[in-house]
């Protein structure tokens, strides 16, 4: 199991972890949830720093700050996946079409769009969250985003022959979708109360759509779309945050 937890370490952030991978890719799936839960309190424990620094004064600039370090912790990884989906879902006619502009590297309109939405959006939300004292939602937002990832993976077929997801979802199992779901159901109501399981039926919800969408378009799942769903799925939560 620590060599899962090393795997999922170094698959969903930058932060260098001494050890061995796991060689079952898919036993790492049992540490999203807490993965999810350090990223958020990383970035939750940011806000504080900011507010004793420049206090609630200028919020934009603490909002700004935040984005930019999640961005930084996981290496941009999952905003790749968004671009990609964009670009292939909105630019592709037919399956196959779709799998390979998700497979291009080049960054294409779709892809740029998205991804500046995404960005504001987050900024905008985080604003309001840091002007109104409820950074705690971070946490929330990390963890379900991360978690969504587990269950697609669960529910799932992986669309491609081969991939770098592939070792991910096609060892993905029931006990994998509950060593998240049910922990992060606990951490979530220790922050939020009721809201936080609210949160986290309504990202499963999200989740059910977002997979019923990828299986009609392309026949499963890919690290791309599982990419695009933690990123949708996070500033979706940070926004139910703000208007809570």
């Amino acid at each position: 199991m620590l060599n899962g937890w090393i795997t999922a370490m170094r698959t969903l952030t930058i932060i260098p972890v001494p050890g061995k991978d796991a060689r079952d890719f898919s036993t790492s799936l049992y540490a999203f949830v807490w993965v999810g839960t350090l990223l958020g309190g990383i970035l939750y424990g940011l806000t504080l720093l900011l507010q004793q620094q420049v206090g609630s004064e200028w919020p934009e600039a603490g909002a700004f700050l935040v984005v930019l370090a999640g961005v930084i912790l996981t290496r941009g990884f999952h905003l790749d996946g968004l671009a990609d989906v964009a670009d292939g879902f909105w630019g592709g006619h037919s399956r196959e079409r779709v799998l390979e502009i998700m497979k291009d590297s080049l960054l294409g309109t779709f892809g740029v769009v998205a991804l500046i939405l995404l960005l504001l959006g987050k900024w905008i939300v985080l604003v309001r969250l840091l002007s109104t004292g409820q950074a705690l939602w971070l946490i929330a937002a990390l963890i379900v985003s991360r978690v969504l990832m587990v269950d697609l993976s669960v529910r799932l077929p992986y669309a491609r022959e081969s991939g770098t997801a592939s070792q991910f979802v096609k060892g993905a199992k029931l006990q994998h979708w509950l060593l998240n779901f049910i922990p992060a159901a606990i951490i979530l109501f220790f922050l939020l109360g009721w809201q936080g399981l609210m949160v986290l039926a309504g990202g499963w919800i999200f989740g059910l759509f977002f997979g019923q969408m990828s299986r009609r378009r392309i026949g499963g799942i890919t690290g791309d779309l599982l990419g695009a769903c933690c990123e949708l799925s996070e500033v979706g939560i940070l926004f139910v945050g703000s208007v809570l």
